[in-house]
């Protein structure tokens, strides 16, 4: 059985608690700050759906070497036959390392070396060179480092503990690039989900092979089309008709260039008062943003900021009400809603706190507090808060 770990993405709390909901917590594990391991095999078209995870590594090593010579000594004596056996004629090589103290210098003087070493056994080679520690995935992917005749390193450092890895899978940002800004019907003035981000949530509430998940709040179709694109029936509602006809022309278009996808539904309907189960079968699970408020530049004032968040707070608590009885017992779902940054931490609605009121438990993780699930970009005042729920 091998053993895989991931390299996270920016907010590493996402990712981790997006493998645990999928993997299963027993099998994942924290290493570092940045980077999980799995104590068990795994198969790519499982890598994929991930939206949290830049890389995933194949460990061919451990060892507790920490100063960068050792470690360079360690890769030309002892890993040089797992990079000579795993390629095909011209190599393409390329080390990237995390949490260690070296510099991008000191790894391009060890690659030199390396190339050395390898062309001593009449292999052809090519090195990608480090401008930072760490190569980036648009990098890997140009450089065709996952190919036949391509090596990724993975070289991820841990307290006293050193983890080889050779990468056997990238997040695609240009498939990513291709279906979020090639969709034809966009509106960044209701704002637009990352399909990183909806991947991670219909992760985090795990619905069951072929079901049907619900969004309420659909827009312009982000998670109908990640969820379809990940096998499972789509379903959304919109109180905007507008927002329902760009919704079926993004599926329309979505449908032309991947085929064969599952079965999808569009209608308009107020989330606070619809009743899904009328159309379908069983809702499988709910995943979906609710509405964050206005776009904001700076915080704004406590009255304000009072009366935006009493609002939201109103809205989204009778959503949830309105939703509860038409779910089964422990169906779980996902639901971002707003919260506001601040340099004292984030301010968040108050029916967190009333949440088992209203019929819902709130999931707990192994390797993640559940207040750490809150996705936002730097300089951003308005970020968006996960909610992982299971019914009553």
């Amino acid at each position: 059985m091998n053993k895989h770990i991931f390299m996270l993405g920016r907010q590493p709390a996402l990712g981790m608690a997006e493998l645990e909901r999928v993997l299963g917590k027993e099998k994942i594990s924290r290493f570092g700050d940045i980077s999980a391991l799995l104590e068990d095999d795994i198969d790519l078209k499982t890598i994929s759906r991930f939206g949290g995870t830049q890389k995933v590594g194949r460990v061919i090593a451990e060892t507790n070497l920490m100063s960068w010579p050792e470690i360079e000594d360690y890769i030309k004596s002892s890993l040089l036959t797992e990079i000579l056996d795993s390629t095909e004629g011209k190599i393409n090589l390329g080390v990237s390392c995390y949490n260690l103290r070296v510099r991008s210098s000191q790894i391009n003087g060890s690659n030199i070396a390396l190339k050395k070493v390898i062309k001593k056994h009449e292999r052809p080679i090519r090195i990608v060179p480090n401008k930072e520690p760490e190569l980036s995935t648009a990098q890997v992917l140009h450089n065709q480092l996952i190919s036949n005749h391509g090596f990724e390193l993975l070289v991820i450092a841990s307290k006293n503990k050193l983890i080889f890895a050779k990468t056997i899978s990238i997040q695609d940002i240009d498939a990513y690039a291709n279906r979020d800004q090639n969709r034809p019907k966009r509106d960044a003035r209701v704002g637009m989900l990352p399909p990183k981000l909806a991947q991670i949530m219909i992760n985090l509430a795990n619905p069951s092979a072929g079901s049907w998940v619900v969004d309420p709040f659909c827009g312009t179709g982000v998670i109908l089309q990640e969820s379809l694109l990940m096998g499972f029936k789509a379903y959304g509602t919109d109180i905007e008709p507008r927002m329902i006809d760009y919704s079926k022309i993004n599926l329309v278009w979505l449908q032309s260039n991947f085929s064969a996808l599952p079965e999808n539904k569009v209608e308009v309907g107020s989330a606070t008062d619809y009743r899904w189960v009328d159309e379908i079968d069983s809702i499988g699970t709910v995943v979906c943003e609710t509405l964050l408020g206005k776009p904001l530049s700076s915080l704004p004032g406590h009255t304000e900021l009072k009366t935006e968040s009493e609002k939201l707070n109103k809205l989204i608590t009778r959503f949830l009400e309105n939703l509860a009885p038409q779910l089964k017992t422990e169906t779980e779902i996902c639901v971002a809603i707003p919260a506001w940054v601040t340099n004292n931490g984030f301010i968040t609605l108050p029916l967190l706190d009333h949440l088992e009121k209203i019929g819902y438990n709130r999931l707990s993780f192994k390797n993640v507090d559940v207040d750490d699930l809150i996705y936002y970009r730097p300089n951003q005042i308005v970020a968006r808060q996960l909610l992982v729920l299971s019914r009553k």
